[in-house]
């Protein structure tokens, strides 16, 4: 034996010895991926080349689209009829099971065609219903998924170009099954030393597959296993598809080796490269011999044409119908099973996977599968081997066996399919051409008949004919190439197949210029040519084997009777384990409750962000507070120290609170945790008081029940507590002379008892409704509905009597007030310290319906306070006083000393120190009409609208002088233009008219920039819903795609041009050009809050599109998410998906998008009205998260998943202007600005007068921000300038209306001692423009300041009058101010601003006008006399008693509407009137109502302009 093996060895390798004397590497090197084989035709035969077509391609369209159903038949139903079989039919020619696989590993070396191509597309395979494998339940509606192959996108244009598939692998016989089909792909199987191949931990065994391999890996379909895990490194993608094809490719991993390692000994100064080219170049060589010379002939059984040479013109490139032909005929003869033997002949039992034994290896149960059990070593490898040289092959025929047939390994989500299934539907994807023009084609004979196809298949099994031809409906022209050739093969491939074949290896071996018979090529010399050409498998599997060669025939493709190691019988099914059946996979099985999670959790970003918000507001109100120093402690709460504690029970709907109770002389105080009192109990005789305790759960209830009054419940935790203050309370009710009465009831019986303040309320309701009704003669139905048993509760109401905190509470006013305590002494006839209805009617009616000397007769003694009939100066001040209370009592003592002076003077009564009755109607005497409407509001009910209507007063304005009607009907002066009465279609489209004339340029600017977005929307929507099938993504989610990249076109923009709109310093500058006409830059900020507005909806259509772009994602094979994101994903057949979480968490676009949300969401929240007013911090803080949004914006939008990146097409731009922009604002704001003046005034407001920077220029009504050194450089506030241009400092008036300003406020409070003042200094950062500069632009223009929005006014009121008093010309000739304030004293620096601008105002330029809204209605009686008292004082003194200015004050809020008629009618010449407010949003809204209301005639224009604080 050992002589057999050494001659074997110098047959094999003896020649090489000569070689040693030549350079290493003398030759050219064959290139791995094929290319320039052909020194013409460089692309012939490499990695990627087209497939080349014997026959014209036969398509539907004649360009792409597969012929099909119903002209062809169903594939399943075809491969039923036509090719199963029964098993265990042995090879007509002895064919061995090694020839068929060794088939399939040339086939493997030459084409490869399975790799699905892009965009995918499908040719599922519809199964019968009832098919016994796919469909037993007989539902109907199974599908096989089939994927079209790859093909060459330059090719599918047109019918004279028709689709053409390309071939993954190099179609030449160069070994790429071994050494791989690219450079990189070798490099990857290589181990660098010494020539060889990489090998695992066992030498005979290659690496297994892992990265930069990428093996194909698909799942194992009998036990579900997947991953790399258990499968080779191999140069063929799909070597580790079933242990015959690996065993195989273990052969040539171990030839190569074994080579490299004699190469090596024989010339140990040669390198790895040298040594593996050729190791490599012999291996090839060895290899075209085996295929070409000894297992083609046997297939075939036909012998070659002689070689005469290289033919450099001949195109060797696979056909379609050789790939068709050769794999389809190898599948005919695969058998269901497996022998293994040893070098012994002992046929080998095998252990399946359930632990089972069996003869043999079931084909089946053993597709891709993982470390099978019996092959894991060298030695299991050699019995496969042996086994398939000794086993025959089943019979060359139509007849495939269900392990291929039923149970070929699936694709996608199934794990079985239907290979000779799938095999048609592959010829109709290849355009292959029928049976009978492809006989013509190839010069065969033509077949006419069915019958003539297989004559011997038609005597023998006729019904296979008949069914076949029935599938065709009899039409041979129509019947395929695929099951024509096979029906045509009996022991050998049919003529058709056999033409193909010898055909396409002519070309590959006269086309090869790397042919190893080839001597111009310089690979071999002559002799080893021949040497090689004496080589044969059976050489190699003894070298590798280490096998005695008498152990296997000479041919190991046939086994011959007499040959060594017979099988033990033809194998069949029976006797081999079961198939495992078909399983259906589901991608997102598992998910589906962590996906709803997962988008909850997305949803509840905004969530989190308003509540993080709600706690940031809370904690800087409470430092608010704190800073502010409002503790409701006082000197009440000093003395209420020491109190019962328990839990007020306030009624079955409403929650317990806990409160103390005090008990104190004459009273009973209840008050809460704040040591706010909540209620005062009055304990006068001859009250009878209840005390009523609870007798069960724990004895801890107390119920106080006092007549007039609503109970007191309180819960105690002890029974000891509760004690306790009864028998406090019994003292003190003793000691107050009460008479109470004592009693237990059960718990759930004296909550039932009890008088909740809610039923207390609801009984003052009716009290008042009632009382209502009888005074003001309503319906009875008008004064409330009452339940059907009301009776008892009426007179229960009626006969109810008010306490004077409930008196107080009707007046808005509080208990301890002088008004309060006159008017219901003045009521309360018996004197019991209770109203009742009477009593309370009888003022009322009074007040209703009195005449005005019986109103006067009514206040006269009210206030007598000494009840002498007479009215003193002291008691005349204590009644005004008591009006005033109302206004926060805004007049000193010595304006009320001057004002009752001056009213006493004007009636003649100056020498008088009381007055009678007929004295003080005297005084009133030019105020009947006022007394006459003089009412008594009372809270919660409303006063009908014709009193209301007929109590009116509004301030209209005269071409003469400014004066005022009061209590009178609306007076107009005669208008001096034609009126005409225009119907309300009329009044609607000239309202129309205003509003596009008032906002044309925002109007245009809006329209262009959302045209501009919606069609940036529709390109993309449109490019992805019709433009993009070649990418395929529209195949997977359309919807999902088309919203998502619509969006994302459309917010790219809006993100990066809203940039813009936060340009100051360029809008300021612009807004002075003439660009102004055409933009509304004042509205800057508007727009700004309108793109976010509309950005953040896009976003979320946005993320939606998304989120169903990532469920279709988790659930899309493999196959055609490596189509979607080439660069994300490589296509191993593992089938499998990423999971959905990977899709939001691993990817860049994924994680940036998520963020994103979360930044948005924290953003928007902030930046909402509420928060930020209450958190201005909070927000300036969170703002700054632009910077963070804009890189995640870059790297989300930049990463290009599903196309190019876009996102700087559109930022870029923007993005320059902005940091330009911020750059000239940075130059300023370092700059340290001392403060020359800083003064504390009234209402919290602090202002500052500070240098004005040299070159600092700027216009009346602009804002700059300031940041104070004290309070951090960094956070910047805006406030609008007070002084005017011409001054030499600048002037802030800042209200301490947050934290920030309330620090400020602090920092820059006077010294205390004699220090001289050393303020914090500033950094100022503007002049910025806003709408209140453009007021000169009109010949008459309304100022409306409300609140701290008189600021930009301010300014504007000095500028105008500076300018007038040094003639400059200014084109706006009138200015009304309407000054619109709670009560004068919050802002009396501007009263001192408006005195200044009244003595400078010689041209009467300015009109003032000054609203106190604190005031009651103005038919209300304190109103009323408040006004007579300012009368009085503008007549006497010419200003006003409550501003000491010229300028009218008016009580109430300003009737905007009226105001601006009377504009009409003063100014008829004027087309155009500006009208800018600024303060609360309400004040705001209703002047632009009334400049609505105002415009809908065909008259004078109002353009309103606002802003808001």
């Amino acid at each position: 034996m050992g002589f057999c093996l050494a001659l074997t060895w110098t047959f094999l390798v003896g020649s090489w010895t000569s070689m040693g004397a030549q350079k290493p590497i003398s030759w050219e090197v064959q290139r791995f991926d094929g290319w320039y084989n052909n020194l013409m035709e460089h692309r012939w035969g490499s990695k990627g080349s087209r497939l080349q077509r014997l026959v014209p391609a036969s398509y539907a369209d004649g360009v792409y689209q597969p012929l099909g159903e119903p002209h062809l038949p169903n594939p399943r139903d075809l491969s039923n009829a036509a090719m199963r079989g029964p098993a265990g039919q042995a090879s007509l020619r002895n064919r061995t099971v090694l020839g068929v696989f060794f088939g399939y590993h040339v086939l493997s070396d030459l084409v490869s065609v399975e790799t699905p191509g892009c965009p995918a597309e499908f040719l599922n395979i519809r199964i019968p219903p009832g098919d016994p494998v796919f469909d037993p339940s007989g539902r109907g509606d199974v599908v096989l998924p089939f994927q079209r192959s790859r093909w060459d996108p330059e090719s599918g244009q047109s019918p004279s170009n028709p689709r053409d598939l390309t071939n993954d692998v190099t179609g030449w016989l160069d070994g790429s099954a071994i050494y791989g089909s690219s450079h990189s792909w070798s490099d990857a199987l290589r181990s660098f030393s010494g020539g060889q191949l990489a090998s695992g931990p066992d030498p005979a065994f290659p690496r297994n597959a892992q990265p930069p391999l990428l093996m194909w890996s698909a799942p194992d379909p009998a036990s579900g296993q997947r991953g790399p895990g258990g499968l080779y490194a191999f140069g063929a993608e799909r070597g580790n598809r079933d242990p015959f094809l690996q065993a195989l490719g273990l052969l040539w991993f171990r030839y190569h080796n074994l080579c490299a390692q004699r190469l090596a000994r024989q010339h140990p100064h040669w390198g790895d490269e040298e040594l593996f080219q050729h190791a490599r170049k012999r291996v090839i060589a060895t290899y075209q011999n085996i295929a070409l010379y000894e297992w083609l002939p046997s297939f075939l059984q036909k012998t070659l044409p002689k070689y005469t040479g290289y033919h450099p013109f001949l195109d060797p490139s696979i056909s379609p119908e050789f790939l068709v032909a050769s794999e389809q005929f190898f599948s005919t003869m695969v058998p269901p099973g497996v022998y293994m033997r040893n070098a012994s002949c002992h046929f080998q039992e095998v252990i399946n996977r359930n632990s089972s034994i069996s003869r043999a290896l079931r084909v089946c149960n053993s597709y891709w599968s993982r470390k099978h059990p019996n092959l894991r070593r060298a030695e299991d490898v050699d019995a496969l081997l042996l086994g398939m040289a000794s086993q025959i092959a089943e019979r060359e025929d139509h007849v495939v066996v269900e392990d291929v047939l039923d149970f070929w390994p699936g694709s996608l989500k199934f794990s079985r399919t239907d290979h000779l299934a799938g095999c048609l539907q592959r010829g109709r994807d290849l355009g292959l051409p029928s049976y009978t023009k492809a006989r013509a084609a190839l010069g065969l004979p033509p077949i006419t008949r069915w019958q003539d196809i297989n004559p011997a298949l038609s005597q023998n099994n006729h019904t296979v004919l008949e069914a076949t031809s029935a599938l065709y409906n009899q039409d041979l022209s129509q019947l395929e190439l695929l099951p024509g050739g096979l029906l045509e093969s009996h022991g050998d491939p049919g003529p058709l197949f056999s033409a193909i074949v010898l055909n396409q290896f002519v070309r590959l071996r006269d086309g090869d210029r790397y042919w190893f018979e080839n001597t111009r090529n310089g690979l071999f010399s002559e002799e080893e040519i021949a040497e090689i050409r004496n080589t044969s498998l059976r050489d190699v599997l003894v070298a590798v084997t280490n096998m005695n060669p008498s152990t296997l025939q000479p041919n190991v493709f046939f086994w011959h009777t007499g040959d060594p190691c017979p099988q033990p019988r033809q194998l069949s099914t029976q006797g081999l384990p079961a198939c495992a059946p078909s399983t259906m996979q589901d991608y997102f099985e598992g998910s589906g409750f962590g996906f709803g999670v997962t988008i909850g959790t997305l949803c509840c970003f905004p969530l989190v962000s308003l509540l993080s918000a709600w706690i940031v507001a809370r904690l800087r109100r409470r430092n608010f507070k704190k800073l502010q120093g409002q503790d409701r402690k006082s000197v009440m709460s000093e003395k209420l120290v020491g109190g019962m504690e328990a839990l007020e029970w306030q009624g079955h709907k409403e929650p317990c609170r806990p409160v103390l109770v005090h008990l104190q002389p004459g009273q009973i105080c209840v008050v809460d945790g704040r040591l706010s009192v909540l209620r005062t109990i009055q304990l006068r005789p001859p009250q009878q008081v209840s005390l009523i305790l609870s007798g069960n759960r724990g004895r801890r209830a107390l119920l106080l029940k006092i007549p007039k009054e609503y109970d007191l419940v309180l819960l105690f935790n002890l029974e000891e507590e509760r004690q306790v203050l009864v028998e406090n309370l019994r003292g003190a009710l003793k000691e107050s002379g009460l008479k109470f009465q004592e009693w237990e009831l059960r718990e759930q019986e004296l909550m039932r008892a009890a008088v909740t303040r809610q039923q207390r309320s609801h009984l003052l309701e009716t009290f008042f409704r009632h009382l209502f009704s009888q005074v003001l003669d309503i319906d009875q139905a008008d004064a409330g509905t009452l339940p059907l048993d009301s009776s008892q509760k009426v007179q229960e109401a009626l006969t109810c009597e008010l306490s004077r905190a409930e008196f107080a509470e009707s007046l808005g006013l509080k208990p301890q007030d002088m008004f309060v305590e006159s008017m219901f002494s003045l009521a309360d006839k018996d004197g019991n310290g209770y109203l009742s209805f009477r009593e309370f009617l009888d003022i009322l009616v009074v007040f209703m319906k009195g005449s005005p000397e019986e109103k006067s007769r009514l206040m006269f003694r009210m206030y007598d306070f000494d009840g002498n009939g007479l009215i003193s100066k002291d008691e005349f001040i204590r009644m005004l006083r008591s009006f005033i209370e109302i206004s926060n009592n805004c007049l000193s003592k010595a304006q009320l000393t001057e004002v009752v002076e001056s009213m006493f003077r004007e009636s003649g009564f100056q020498d008088k120190e009381e007055l009678t009755w007929e004295d003080f109607h005297f005084m009133l005497r030019d105020h009947d009409s006022e007394l006459r409407f003089t009412q008594l509001c009372v809270r919660g009910v409303e006063v009908p609208e014709v009193i209301k209507d007929l109590c009116r007063r509004a301030s209209y304005i005269s071409q003469e002088k400014i004066w005022v009607t009061s209590f009178q009907p609306l007076l107009f002066t005669e208008a001096q233009r034609e009126k005409f009465q225009r119907s309300r279609r009329h009044q609607t489209l000239q309202q129309f008219k205003r509003f596009i004339e008032n906002y044309r340029r925002h109007i245009g600017c809006v329209a262009v920039f959302y045209a501009i977005t919606g069609g940036l929307f529709l390109e993309r929507a449109y490019y992805y819903a019709f433009g993009a099938h070649h990418m395929g993504i529209t195949d997977t989610t359309r919807v999902g795609i088309i919203l998502s990249r619509g969006t994302a076109a459309s917010i790219s923009f809006m993100f990066s041009y809203i940039l813009l709109t936060m340009c100051r310093n360029l809008i300021t500058f612009l807004r002075e050009t003439f660009l102004n006409r055409y933009v509304p830059f004042d509205a800057a900020v508007d727009f700004h809050r309108l793109i976010a507005s509309t950005a953040i909806v896009l976003t979320v259509l946005h993320s939606a599109g998304h989120v169903v772009n990532v469920y279709l994602f988790s659930i899309s094979p493999l196959s055609v998410l490596s189509c979607l994101f080439p660069g994300l994903f490589h296509n191993d057949g593992s089938e499998f998906p990423q999971k959905y979480y990977w899709w939001f968490f691993q990817t860049v676009p994924g994680l940036t998008g998520v963020m994103l949300l979360l930044v948005l969401a924290i953003m928007y929240v902030f930046a909402s009205h509420h928060f930020r007013r209450h958190s201005f911090r909070g927000f300036w803080l969170t703002h700054h998260l632009y910077i963070l949004l804009y890189v995640l914006l870059i790297i989300h939008g930049s990463f290009g998943l599903i196309q190019l990146p876009r996102f700087h097409i559109f930022f870029l731009v923007p993005a320059l202007i902005y940091v330009g922009d911020k750059l000239v604002s940075l130059s300023r704001k370092k700059v340290e600005i001392s403060v020359v003046k800083a003064e504390l005034l009234p209402s919290g407001v602090t202002h500052l007068q500070f240098q004005r920077p040299q070159g600092f220029e700027y216009k009346s009504g602009q804002w700059v921000q300031i940041a104070c050194l004290a309070l951090g450089t960094t956070e910047y506030h805006p406030f609008t300038l007070t002084s005017a241009p011409h001054e030499d400092t600048l002037s802030l008036h800042i209200r301490a209306a947050g934290p920030w300003t309330t620090r400020l406020r602090e920092i820059y409070s006077p010294p205390t001692g004699d220090g001289c003042a050393k303020y914090p200094k500033l950094y100022l950062d503007g002049p910025f423009g806003e709408g209140h500069q453009e007021w000169h632009k009109f010949e008459v223009s309304v100022l409306v300041g409300g609140g701290i929005g008189v600021t930009p006014f301010a300014s504007i009121l000095k500028d105008l009058v500076f300018k007038s008093s040094v003639s400059c010309q200014v084109f706006c000739k009138k200015i009304y101010f309407i000054w619109v304030t709670r009560t004068q004293r919050q802002f009396e620096w501007l009263a001192d601003i408006i005195r200044e601008v009244e003595e400078n105002d010689c041209q009467d330029l300015v009109s003032v006008h000054i609203y106190i809204t604190q005031l009651a209605e103005k038919f209300d009686l304190r109103t009323t006399m408040l006004y007579i008292c300012e009368r009085h004082f503008q007549k006497v003194l010419n200003r006003s008693l409550f501003t000491g200015l010229r300028s009218i004050t008016h009580f109430g809020r300003p009737p905007f509407e009226p105001f601006f008629k009377s504009l009409q009618e003063v100014h008829p010449q004027v087309r155009k009137i500006g009208v800018f407010s600024c303060g609360p949003p309400g004040m705001t809204k209703n002047v632009e109502k009334a400049c609505q209301l105002i415009n809908r005639q065909d008259r004078t224009h109002f353009s309103h302009h606002y802003e808001n604080f």
